[in-house]
């Protein structure tokens, strides 16, 4: 297909948090954010990528405004020193973009406070920053715009077996993930409504494109690129039916600035079985209208987090 970049306003004067942003799709994001006038802080498990992001993204936007800071998402005392660090910085965050994740290791793997690993980085991960970032966040009025997946459309939260320690599928528990991140979203905006607290939050989410996410991942025990990635790779090259690495980062780019954000709906490829194409918003998934499942998903996270999301 075709790449087209959504026009953006000016984000002058803005802060923008993203994590993410140092390969693929993140990468794409943290330079149109930076090209139409954002500070962007990029927070990375690893420095080495972290800094060869920051020179790529300066080559083409030259003057950009970055700054990398140290996150791993799979530790809550990572999250936290993240925190404290810009808390004390004391400057508002205008907006947040949760982007980073983990899919599907062959085998179940474990975060640093003990979770499994996909439910821990990509969901629990994200609430604890979205906690320790909240003062900063209604400070800025922020919009926090939160990557989910198409793999939210199928399956559930298995409560019997939040951490998968019974039963493990790699698959099952990636779309566990993003269901519940994307249920802690909608609560969120409407915990912020009813509590004025000025924080917008938002739903995106990339549809199917090459990224890194199904590569070769050594740190999580994948030796080799899966079948699918190169599936995926091979359609995208030839225009057929999935997105590119930049048209994936098209959807979170027009959730984080429109101007009349929508928050009952996603933001997302708007091609057959939203996959591919340029960025729109659709209905959202089904998994994600249970307003009950919302708020259990709030109350267990903050307590499997450690934080009080509250102002």
């Amino acid at each position: 297909m075709t790449d087209i970049d959504i026009p953006l306003p000016s984000l002058a004067g803005r802060r923008a948090v993203l994590t993410g942003g140092s390969d693929g799709m993140g990468l794409v994001i943290a330079e149109r954010l930076a090209a139409a006038g954002a500070e962007i802080v990029l927070p990375v498990r690893n420095r080495t990528k972290g800094d060869r992001a920051v020179r790529s993204i300066r080559d083409r936007v030259p003057g950009a405004r970055l700054e990398l800071r140290d996150l791993d998402l799979s530790s809550l005392s990572s999250v936290a020193a993240l925190g404290r660090d810009l808390r004390a910085d004391g400057r508002p965050v205008h907006l947040l973009i949760n982007n980073a994740g983990v899919m599907t290791p062959p085998e179940r793997q474990t975060t640093a406070d003990g979770y499994e690993l996909q439910f821990g980085t990509n969901h629990l991960g994200h609430v604890a920053l979205v906690g320790q970032l909240l003062p900063l966040l209604t400070a800025g009025q922020a919009r926090v715009v939160t990557q989910v997946s198409i793999a939210a459309a199928r399956g559930r939260i298995a409560w019997d077996d939040l951490q998968a320690e019974r039963s493990y599928d790699g698959q099952r528990v990636y779309s566990q993930s993003k269901i519940a991140l994307g249920l802690f979203a909608l609560e969120l905006d409407r915990r912020s409504r009813a509590a004025d607290w000025g924080v917008t939050s938002v739903l995106s989410h990339p549809g199917v494109a090459p990224t890194s996410l199904l590569a070769a991942r050594p740190e999580i025990g994948r030796m080799t690129d899966t079948p699918h990635v190169r599936a995926i790779r091979w359609m995208s090259r030839h225009g057929i039916l999935v997105g590119t690495v930049r048209s994936a980062a098209q959807p979170a780019l027009l959730a984080a600035t429109t101007t009349s954000p929508r928050t009952d709906v996603l933001y997302g490829p708007r091609g057959p079985l939203h996959v591919g194409g340029r960025a729109a918003t659709h209905a959202l998934y089904r998994p994600l209208r249970d307003k009950g499942e919302s708020t259990r998903v709030w109350e267990e996270s903050e307590r499997l987090a450690g934080v009080a999301l509250s102002v």
